[in-house]
């Protein structure tokens, strides 16, 4: 008695061949976004090196005051094309947590 294979091959060809198909697609889309939770650690992120720079501008100051031929290690100090930058990405964050409400 032959078994007719055409029972196996046609639904693996026309149902199982789409459906891995398109569940490895999902997956591959669903990795590529960024989750909330990454969203929240990148805003975290940016206010702690906020933060920081800040501090960094303030003990340079302090040690400025206190010695006169102290020159600040950073490459760049307080430059308007990197402050731009970062008030367009305030902006974005606070556009972003605005519509989030």
């Amino acid at each position: 008695m032959d078994f007719p294979s055409e029972i196996i091959i046609v639904p693996v060809l026309f149902i199982a061949l789409p459906w891995m198909i398109m569940h490895y697609i999902t997956k591959w889309k669903t990795a590529a976004t960024i989750t909330t939770d990454d969203e929240v650690l990148l805003e975290e992120l940016y206010s702690l090196a906020k933060r920081l720079d800040e501090r960094m501008d303030t003990v340079e100051r302090l040690v400025a005051s206190d010695n006169p031929d102290f020159q600040p290690r950073r490459l760049v100090h307080d430059k308007e094309v990197d402050n731009q930058q970062l008030r367009e990405l305030e902006e974005m964050l606070a556009e972003k947590k605005g519509s989030a409400r």
